[in-house]
């Protein structure tokens, strides 16, 4: 940190993305602070099995993995706030980033604040998750082979969850509060056509219901308010995610869905000094392993950045007076 207490990068957010970024910016020596929010680690702090990140050959713990990664930013310089941004101003140089009245101020910023699952709200819900309940196929389909799964929702996310399930599980239910869908026709008929999968509409998941993992779920019809048991080994809760951006809206580009908008084949944004990473850009791919690699280009890209402002400074300063 300079003299004048202006950092050369201050990330925010603490997951994949955010600690990749950080230990590539403190093996840099930019001394990052990373601003990594009071519920650090991500959506990955609510899995239980990891077992597809490289090198963990017999899988990890979500909150295992999360704190490795945070050690190791940590080992080599990375300091941690375990609080969370409450606003930011990036109007002028150098960037201003609060965490309630106190002010941090950096000449680049990574945004790596990542996404939330939605979820159905259910306190049962909560209780299993990492237990049954999930929010990723990719993740844990494999933990479901020859078991019987539900499938909550009613868009495209929900249908191609189903259809990567049934490469796993016996039987995949869908269960939506409609009897029409928001995914697309192709993949309705995918579904459709899969013998695996099984409908019910008009439907909603009251209470998840297991002892020590899920054994079944309640399922209330919409119309008739009559309830029904469907035995099932887990959930897949798949109604859309969240991207956490609202920090950002006055300062960033987004899209249409809330997620932060980069300049082609690079994590930068719309404002000159500001980085984007993981999740919180991501809505296609959404895995540890992309949102860390995400994090290695921010701060790569940060580190560039810098090198070059360094650069038109020492010109400026050693250009002739005229």
């Amino acid at each position: 940190m300079s003299e004048s207490g202006v950092r050369e990068v201050i990330i925010i957010g603490g997951g994949p993305a955010g600690y990749t970024a950080a230990l590539y910016a403190a093996r840099a020596n930019l001394e990052p602070l990373v601003i990594e929010g009071f519920q650090w680690g991500g959506q990955l702090m609510i899995t239980s099995d990891v077992e597809n990140y490289p090198g963990y050959a017999d899988g990890v713990l979500g909150p295992e993995m999360m704190k490795d990664f945070r050690r190791q930013a940590e080992r080599f310089g990375g300091e941690f706030i375990s609080d969370d941004v409450t606003r930011v101003d990036f109007s002028t140089l150098p960037l201003r980033v609060y965490v309630g009245d106190d002010e941090y101020r950096a000449e680049s910023v990574i945004v790596a604040t990542g996404a939330n699952a939605r979820q159905l709200g259910l306190e049962s819900e909560r209780t299993y998750q990492g237990r049954g309940v999930s929010y990723c196929a990719v993740c844990d389909a494999a933990f479901f082979r020859e078991k019987r799964v539900v499938v909550v929702g009613g868009g495209d996310s929900a249908m191609e969850e189903a259809n990567f399930l049934t490469k796993f599980a016996s039987k995949v239910t869908i269960v939506h509060r409609r009897d029409d869908f928001r995914a697309s026709q192709i993949m309705i008929d995918r579904a459709r056509a899969n013998d695996k999968v099984e409908w019910i509409t008009n439907a909603v998941v009251d209470e998840v219901l297991g002892e020590t993992v899920v054994t079944s779920v309640r399922i209330r019809d919409v119309n008739t308010d009559e309830v029904t048991e469907l035995p099932a080994d887990g959930l897949f809760v798949a109604i859309g995610h969240d991207p956490s951006s609202t920090l950002f809206v006055d300062w960033l580009e987004l899209d249409d869905e809330g997620y932060l908008v980069t300049q082609p084949g690079s994590t930068a944004t719309n404002i000159s000094g500001v980085f984007a990473a993981g999740d919180v850009v991501d809505h296609t791919y959404r895995q540890a392993v992309t949102a860390a690699g995400m994090g290695c280009m921010a701060a790569l890209d940060a580190e560039r950045y810098l090198a070059a402002r360094e650069g038109h400074l020492e010109t400026a300063l050693t250009a002739p007076r005229e």
